[in-house]
């Protein structure tokens, strides 16, 4: 069983929200709809879930057109960054409360309750009611319900968003074991490329209702298609900057020379956009290579990672990088460029050389 979208558009009044997407998600498969802010993942998912009808264009869910069929009728389940479950009821009841109404038979709800409390760690809580539990411990009750349903499509609208960081990591390593196994088609958006990396699977990078890539996490990351696709799936920022390859060498602005590298020696000479990924910017140590010097806009030490902003000749560049590495405001740092992990846009930004 597959859900696919053919030609989806959806506008409200004279703005356009989806821009025509087609992809098709298949059965037994984790996919990440990963974009910013308003670039169209939970517009998407209402779509897919039945909540929004499309301007124009199909949804086709197991075989068939399901455009016309309200939600209370597909067999989905969708989980929101909010805590949305019934406060007067217990952890059993609202994990319970989709098999009462489908009419599942008691036995069976109290068997299915407590497998699934158990995989989720709720079994100690299921007569406690959702004010008298952690946020954690709330979004896996929304969770458990979602499972519970057994619902052939899951949609997981950035469900940890609002969880502090010891909670969002535990829950991250759990979600896709939660959903190992079976049939069901399970789509989680998110705004951190992080967490697309760390669920694997399949996903499809948003930028202002469009979809600008769609195939397996690594390959999305490691080649993006273009540079939105670069944007989208790098955090910190992907440093960029218009460059001219001349034989063995690419100048940035004109002015800075750096050695053009294998990647950029399998390209014509021209103008392109560079684009860098902060983690292969790191502080000079030493030895032959391409280096850049920069002044020093914000210094940032966490834990044992550092990152620099710094001014290059007129572009704001990010290096981030193991270790402890102090740098005061103002001075001038002297910085290692991995010119070989560097991707090269044409002036369309489309993705002509470079790669992960």
């Amino acid at each position: 069983m597959s859900l696919e979208l053919r030609n989806v558009t959806k506008r409200v009044g004279a703005d356009v929200h989806i821009h025509e997407t087609s992809l098709v998600f298949e059965a037994g498969t984790f996919n990440t709809l990963l974009g910013p802010t308003l670039a169209g993942k939970t517009t998407l998912m209402q779509l897919m879930a039945g909540l929004e009808r499309p301007t124009s264009g199909e949804v086709w869910f197991g075989g068939r057109n399901v455009n016309g069929v309200p939600v209370q009728k597909r067999n989905v389940a969708m989980v929101y960054q909010q805590f949305i479950n019934y406060p007067n009821l217990t952890v059993f009841e609202n994990i319970a409360s989709p098999l009462r109404v489908a009419g599942v038979a008691r036995r069976e709800i109290e068997q299915r309750v407590h497998d699934t409390a158990e995989i989720l760690r709720l079994a100690p809580m299921l007569q406690r009611v959702p004010g008298e539990l952690s946020g954690g411990q709330q979004q896996r009750t929304a969770i458990a319900r979602a499972l519970v349903k057994d619902s052939d499509l899951i949609l997981l609208d950035e469900p940890l968003a609002n969880l502090d960081y010891k909670l969002r990591e535990e829950l991250r390593d759990e979600l896709p074991k939660l959903f190992e196994g079976g049939e069901r088609i399970v789509v989680y958006a998110t705004t951190e490329p992080t967490e697309a990396l760390l669920f694997g699977g399949r996903t499809a990078t948003l930028s202002e209702g469009r979809v600008t890539q769609f195939g397996p996490t690594s390959e999305v990351y490691r080649q993006p298609a273009d540079l939105e696709t670069a944007q989208v799936f790098s955090d910190p920022p992907i440093n960029t900057a218009p460059v001219t390859k001349l034989g063995s060498e690419i100048l940035i602005g004109g002015t800075i020379k750096l050695p053009a590298g294998n990647t950029a020696a399998r390209i014509a000479d021209g103008q392109y956009t560079i684009g860098i990924r902060p983690h292969h910017v790191t502080p000079q140590a030493g030895g032959n290579g391409a280096t850049v010097e920069g002044r020093v806009l914000i210094a940032e030490l966490s834990g044992s990672e550092s990152v620099v902003h710094f001014d290059l000749n007129g572009y704001t560049w990010v290096s981030q990088s193991r270790g402890v590495h102090p740098f005061e405001i103002g001075e001038t740092a002297r910085l290692h460029v991995d010119i070989d992990r560097s991707f090269f846009f044409d002036a369309n930004g489309r993705l002509v050389a470079g790669g992960e």
